[in-house]
């Protein structure tokens, strides 16, 4: 007990222990203020460099710009040469169809005089107005070959629903079943187009 006692006077001891206290103390102010947002100190703002790197972004920002208003001077080109292209398509598309129309109009201009003048005929017998019209039927038919178009249709012919329209059916001699008994009306081909159905009748 008596050196428990006289260790706790001990004056070194005690200095030691009051100084460690102070020193953890001031060792956690220390830390309070370095955490502290308030004694924190704030890092200095590069206005060179700051006004450097907005001169770099206008910058970019202006070569951006200048190219939009290239493509897009582009693009509003491009657009009025296909407007200029489709409606030159469209003028060349009217005029064919109409110097075709009117080449197939020439072509049978003789046809049409020549009807004229069969009506024009006045005291012509029967039979030369039967041979008028075989004249005018074989012009027309000579017209149709010089424009590349064709007649079918034929008794005899098998019956081809893509090309013949049957309107009906019937009992006739000599004639296949399904082939073509009666033509009422001449089909007409243009090459490989077809102009006009022929309408038939087919046989049972």
């Amino acid at each position: 007990m008596f050196n428990s006692r006289k260790k706790a006077e001990d004056p070194a001891a005690e200095d030691v222990r009051k100084t460690s206290e102070a020193a953890t103390a001031d060792a956690k102010e220390e830390t309070a203020k370095a955490e502290s947002p308030e004694t924190t100190e704030k890092e200095p703002v590069d206005v060179p460099a700051l006004q450097k790197a907005l001169e770099a972004a206008k910058t970019e920002a202006d070569k951006l710009k200048a190219d939009f208003d290239q493509l897009n001077d582009v693009k509003l080109r491009l657009a009025a040469e296909y407007d200029n292209f489709r409606k030159r398509s469209q003028r060349e598309k009217d005029a064919i169809y109409s110097d075709a129309t009117a080449s197939a109009i020439v072509a049978l201009l003789p046809v049409i005089d020549n009807v004229e003048r069969a009506l024009a005929a006045q005291n012509a017998s029967a039979e030369d107005m039967r041979k008028g019209v075989e004249m005018i039927s074989t012009q027309a038919l000579q017209v149709f070959e010089k424009l590349g178009v064709s007649s079918f249709g034929a008794v005899g012919e098998a019956f081809d629903p893509n090309i013949h329209h049957c309107v009906g059916t019937v009992d006739a001699e000599g004639v296949e079943s399904g082939a073509i008994a009666l033509v009422l009306q001449k089909g007409y081909k243009l090459g490989d187009k077809v102009i006009r159905p022929a309408m038939v009748q087919v046989a049972n």
